[in-house]
């Protein structure tokens, strides 16, 4: 039951490098778009708020065919950068990464955003009066009480980006040692004769991670709620 294939393998370890890549690029976008949403008010704001949480509530196959039509080999901008810089996004493991970060972004950005509205801005002004600059009142005041919300988010990302199918499977397909993740290896496998054991062993790995990221996530969330009111 639990001997894990090489294959089986591969898929894990795709997933992990997938979700790590994503989470990672994703984070410092997320972390400006979160202070936009929770510092400034501006027209628009609202629709810049719902586009950021439409994975959400959008069929993650339109999301995938969406990033087929822009970051394909034909689309405006993957063309561009075939062409221009020799970047390649779809049926490869790039392309993964590109619809997990996308399919994840909303619930990294909200614990973030979250995390920033709970900060006493007068700590903001404090030490803007003391001479620091914009950049250096984000970089020490803010972001260092907002890190418990940024970890949570991270946490939450990875979490969602380990799990991610419909749109990653739509833009990349299901290729085995290129692709293939362990929500598309447990599809082929309950689709093939005798597969249901291997597809249980990933059912069970991929559960493993997810409740790990959760359970990581709710303690980094106690976390910034003890240190937002000091204990």
């Amino acid at each position: 039951m639990f001997d894990i294939s090489p294959a089986e393998w591969t898929a894990i370890l795709l997933s992990l490098r997938v979700a790590v890549i994503a989470t990672l690029v994703a984070t410092p976008f997320g972390i400006a778009l979160a202070w936009l949403l929770a510092r400034r008010e501006f027209w628009g704001k609202s629709v810049v708020d719902a586009l950021v949480h439409l994975p959400l509530v959008l069929p993650p196959v339109v999301t995938g065919y969406l990033l087929l039509l822009s970051f394909g080999r034909r689309g405006l901008i993957g063309a561009w950068l075939a062409d221009n810089l020799g970047i390649v996004f779809a049926f490869r493991w790039t392309g993964a990464a590109l619809a997990c970060g996308v399919m994840s972004f909303p619930l990294l950005v909200r614990p973030i955003r979250l995390s920033i509205e709970a900060i006493d801005r007068r700590l903001e002004q404090a030490s803007s009066t003391l001479g620091a600059a914009p950049w250096q009142v984000f970089a020490t005041v803010t972001l260092p009480l907002a890190l418990p919300g940024v970890l949570a988010g991270m946490v939450l990302g990875f979490a969602k980006a380990i799990g991610e199918f419909g749109a990653t499977i739509t833009f990349v397909s299901n290729i085995p040692g290129e692709t293939q993740t362990i929500s598309s290896a447990i599809y082929s496998l309950i689709q093939t004769p005798d597969g249901d054991t291997a597809a249980m062993r990933l059912v069970v790995v991929s559960t493993v991670i997810a409740m790990g990221a959760l359970i990581a996530s709710e303690w980094f969330a106690r976390r910034a709620t003890k240190r937002l009111h000091g204990n």
